[in-house]
């Protein structure tokens, strides 16, 4: 039989080779189709195209307000011709899988990713390594050692901060007798809340001891969650007769709604109350007496420390100036590179600290205050 002017046996073979060729065509088409297909990330070398996953927005309003528009301008800076692929996963751990599967299929070649769960994001590093793009821990470790770096701030100091700022300052609130202590720490599923809790312990647990402090209630917070941590400390005053003169709570957000329990009881200001983030809803807490002290973190040299990670793995250079030497663990022994920033105790003799900084500013510090609050409002 002819086809074509061709014997069968050669229209067949014209055949096979069309169709091989077809396969790697398609094959090699594949290379920006995700997760699921044969990818060469190349380890991010050469990479222009930045996948950056945040966590949420509820709980906390630095991740959209702040490290969106800092991230996306230092990374664009810092490496030229960068594109920035921006999601938010909105506090689903579930979400941010599907979005980071996502960024790969739309060719994300490195992902910065802040987890919302730092357990369950293992499984987006481990689907990053098998397409050889490098996954870069922003502001929470995710447990998993592949990790390429890791760039946050000294957590562990920021609770030590909260906790040493309670020890300094607890006799102003406790009068006589044993203080009472509850403590609100963050989500168990971001392993800066276990952070912050051991920092905070470290400074708290030789006052326990001694007696001087007692802790008479201490939950870990799902998802950060800001109206849980009110009920939360309704429960401790509830279980305590309102005789609670310290609360250790994690960040402002939920040092907000911790107020809004103490504000019930007409207990505002008569308790030392932490937090963390130097949010300005914090710090007008803080102007008008209700809340004692913030953590700042400088949210630019965070994000600023990561473009120059970004830049460097991009450009194939170095990053041994900008980790200098840190690692930090993962649960399971593993050592990431590590870029960490130190962070601020503020409370009213220098919360003028964060308006320097740029971080946020007076007119904003001090909308709906009254003249003169905290010695700071014009």
């Amino acid at each position: 039989m002819k086809l074509f002017g061709l014997p069968g046996k050669k229209f067949a073979s014209l055949v096979s080779i069309v169709v091989l060729g077809s396969m790697l065509l398609a094959a090699c088409g594949s290379s920006n189709t995700g997760s699921s297909t044969t990818i060469n990330g190349n380890g991010g070398k050469g990479c222009k195209k930045i996948g950056v996953l945040l966590p949420e927005t509820a709980s906390s309003a630095r991740w959209d307000s702040k490290d969106k528009p800092l991230l996306t301008a230092d990374i664009q800076a810092t490496l030229p011709g960068a594109t920035v692929d921006y999601q938010n996963a909105g506090g689903d751990a579930g979400t941010q899988q599907t979005q980071a599967d996502g960024a790969l299929t739309k060719g994300d070649c490195i992902l910065v990713v802040a987890a919302s769960d730092s357990v369950k994001a293992a499984r987006i590093v481990a689907n990053a390594k098998a397409d050889n793009i490098p996954v870069i821990a922003y502001d929470r470790l995710i447990q998993s050692n592949d990790l390429a770096y890791y760039v946050s701030f000294d957590n562990v100091m920021v609770g030590a901060l909260q906790g040493q700022y309670i020890a300094d300052n607890y006799k102003n609130f406790v009068k006589s007798g044993v203080g009472n202590v509850a403590m609100i720490n963050g989500s168990k599923t971001d392993n800066n809340a276990i952070l912050f809790a051991q920092g905070a312990h470290s400074k708290l647990d030789p006052l326990f001891s001694s007696g001087a402090l007692k802790n008479v209630y201490e939950q870990y917070t799902p998802n950060w969650d800001n109206p849980t941590a009110q009920t939360e400390m309704e429960a401790a005053l509830t279980a305590n007769a309102n005789k609670i003169q310290i609360a250790y709570v994690a960040n402002d957000g939920m040092a907000a709604t911790v107020i809004a329990a103490l504000k019930a009881q007409k207990l505002n200001g008569k308790v030392l109350v932490t937090g963390q983030d130097a949010t300005v809803a914090g710090l007008q807490n803080i102007l008008l007496g209700d809340q004692s002290m913030t953590v700042f973190k400088d949210i630019s040299l965070e994000a600023q420390g990561t473009a120059n990670v970004v830049a460097a793995i991009s450009n194939g250079t170095s990053t041994a100036s900008l980790t200098n030497g840190a690692t930090t663990k993962t649960q399971s022994g593993g050592n990431i590179p590590s870029v960490l920033e130190t962070p601020q105790s503020i409370d009213k003799t220098n919360v003028q600290k964060v308006v320097t900084a740029g971080f946020v500013t007076i007119t904003d510090l001090c909308a709906g205050l009254p003249s003169g609050a905290g010695g700071v409002c014009p």
